[in-house]
């Protein structure tokens, strides 16, 4: 789960620098040249830092509000595809364009497909962003049982990859005995929607009891994390509305585990692609 409180601050930022250097150009500033004789102009510190800060914060707000935002992964539940202390981009434009922090579409898009890692506002708590993989569409009929997915009555094709073995410790977000150092282990299998491949993972060693059957309902998608038995998705708390998509994960720029029994930095896994 990512915080998106500093979406805000930067508008705020970015406003209150703007309007204040607007605001001396318009009245201060005229005042000053007129009383100058000459004499180079003096400027309040407060207009010194706006002027500096302005441009910055403006670039920043509009490359993080329509185009790429970089994002932290703060737990296993995205396991193998994505570890703690992987950053990561997340295409802004992917889902349509919104403004920042009202969330308003300015165009439409493209729709999520099948097997996209999509960030979104969770739905029960909209200040925080999650990340997982989507797997049903509006109108899809998804079944999970026995740890299988079948979307529309045709069952997910998966196959054995191989056994996990822990790059650090795993803060899934549900609790239990995780896939790290101490209990590898989990199972990593490939799984198959139409020609999109991605990897999942079980841990055989516990036991999941979200299966059932659901219609994915107009304007919503079912989302899963690639960490099965470790992931809280909409199998814990239901769909996600279309309105809350905020973009589509596409890299990895870098890895830092910063925890004391974490791996460090992994440059091996700088540009590694995300998404289909």
């Amino acid at each position: 789960m990512f915080h998106t409180d500093f979406e805000f601050f930067l508008l705020l930022a970015s406003l209150v620098t703007g309007l204040i250097w607007l605001i001396d150009s318009l009245f201060f500033l005229p005042r000053r040249q007129k009383n100058s004789e000459g004499i180079a102009l003096y400027e309040p510190i407060l207009l010194e830092y706006s002027k500096s800060f302005f441009p910055v914060l403006l670039v920043v707000l509009i490359l993080r509000g329509f185009l790429f935002e970089p994002f932290r992964i703060p737990s296993g539940s995205m396991m193998p595809t994505l570890l703690v202390g992987d950053f990561i981009l997340v295409n802004k434009f992917s889902y349509g364009l919104r403004l920042p922090v009202i969330h308003t579409k300015l165009n439409d898009g493209d729709s999520p497909k099948r097997g996209d890692v999509a960030v979104f506002r969770y739905p029960r708590n909209e200040s925080l962003d999650y990340i997982k993989r989507v797997i049903g569409l509006p109108g899809d009929r998804i079944a999970y049982y026995n740890r299988r997915l079948t979307i529309n009555g045709v069952p997910l094709q998966t196959k054995f990859d191989h056994d996990y073995q822990g790059l650090g410790e795993l803060n899934n977000m549900i609790g239990g005995n995780g896939c790290d150092k101490v209990d590898a282990g989990c199972t990593v299998l490939v799984e198959q929607q139409s020609d999109v491949k991605y990897s999942i993972m079980n841990n055989l060693q516990v036991s999941y009891s979200a299966d059932g059957e659901l219609e994915v309902p107009a304007g919503h998608y079912f989302v899963m994390g690639d960490n099965r038995d470790h992931s809280s998705d909409s199998r814990v708390w239901g769909f996600v509305p279309e309105a809350n998509l905020v973009g589509k994960a596409v890299m990895i720029w870098m890895h830092w585990d910063w925890r004391s029994n974490g791996n460090g930095l992994d440059i091996s896994r700088v540009g590694t692609k995300i998404s289909p």
